[in-house]
């Protein structure tokens, strides 16, 4: 238990200083501690020490304004990510798993296509309707497989995988046709898909936030009966646990997770997929441990992506997708290899 601690504690000073790092560096520089004053004026019981009147205008506004909503919506997106991830590895007992196996991006990235391409002038409080369009859309296709994959009151987590994957070819053929007929406005979809932070803004954050928040603490009291599962289905139920009910609680809190996160940031992939499995290898497969370092790694790992993102080629900026490809891509490869001398 205090390893434990000691860990959260340690992921957690490192998300404190990536913060400040990633809100002092961009096209427009800020001192660190010119930022600390900023960030501390935003919290009660520092900001009576601050005179705010002593900053300058510009650099309140490009701190609070432009790099937080952003940095925080890296944060809470990359805890959305890899606490899916760690969930759907112990549903399906494959470290493979990543939150988007059952087709959440592939029904977001179709609900953006026509979001962006038919109606992407209009908002609604403040939201663009391509976040909300592909929100309807990660959420209809995890409903839709899950639909297909329950049969009698049980999930079968094969069908729900081959229903997933089926799904995805669907939808990610349909987008395409959706972006040949609408070839002038082809590089916002592209972009779009290539995952990015971009757009991020407190109303986003104010919107997804809390739910996510809530689905995961509700989900980290579900991490015991996971633990068990993982042992197989027999032996869960022999030590009492409800298997179909827990299994079906835990893909539809992961499912929303997922697709809260894909509406606002696009396709990233390989977060929810390298961070779990990294974690697990420095605290063990104990889930209960597990879920709660993961979730903070991933905001880790995709705060520290974006800051690279945007800033390796300033001014011009690379969509953290690639960033996130770049480095997932031969971990996924390393687990591939791996897998055929191990079983989960």
């Amino acid at each position: 238990m205090l390893r434990t601690v000691k860990i959260i504690l340690i992921l957690a000073a490192i998300v404190v200083l990536l913060i400040l790092i990633a809100a002092s560096i961009g096209a427009a520089r800020v001192s660190i501690y010119d930022t600390v004053k900023v960030v501390g004026s935003y919290i009660p019981g520092i900001n009576h020490f601050i005179d705010r009147d002593m900053l300058d205008p510009q650099t309140i506004a490009v701190v609070s304004q432009i790099r937080l909503p952003r940095i925080f919506m890296a944060l809470v997106v990359g805890i959305a990510l890899a606490s899916a991830g760690v969930i759907f590895q112990g549903l399906f007992r494959n470290p493979m798993a990543d939150p988007f196996v059952i087709g959440v991006s592939a029904g977001g990235a179709f609900g953006a296509a026509i979001g962006l391409f038919f109606v992407s002038s209009i908002s609604l409080l403040n939201i663009s309707i391509t976040t909300i369009f592909a929100l309807i859309g990660a959420l209809g296709t995890t409903f839709l497989v899950y639909s297909i994959s329950s049969s009698r009151g049980k999930v079968s987590v094969v069908t729900l995988l081959l229903s997933g994957i089926a799904l995805s070819a669907m939808l990610g053929s349909m987008t395409s046709f959706i972006m040949i007929f609408r070839a002038n406005d082809l590089a916002k979809i592209v972009f779009w898909l290539m995952g990015g932070l971009t757009s991020a803004s407190w109303q986003k954050l104010y919107l997804i936030t809390p739910v996510i928040v809530i689905l995961v603490i509700i989900s980290s009291f579900y991490m015991r009966d996971l633990n068990i599962i993982s042992m197989g289905d027999e032996r869960a139920a022999q030590l009492g646990v409800q298997t179909e009910k827990v299994k079906k609680t835990l893909l539809v809190f992961a499912s929303i997770i997922a697709a809260l996160a894909v509406s606002v940031s696009g396709i990233i992939g390989f977060v929810g997929l390298i961070t779990p499995h990294i974690l697990r290898l420095i605290v063990g497969p104990d889930h209960k441990i597990l879920f709660p370092t993961s979730a903070l790694a991933g905001g880790i790992v995709l705060l520290a992506s974006d800051t690279l993102a945007r800033t390796v080629l300033m001014p011009r900026e690379i969509p953290v997708g690639i960033i996130t490809s770049i480095v997932g891509v031969p971990f996924f490869l390393y687990l591939l290899v791996k897998s055929r001398k191990q079983v989960f």
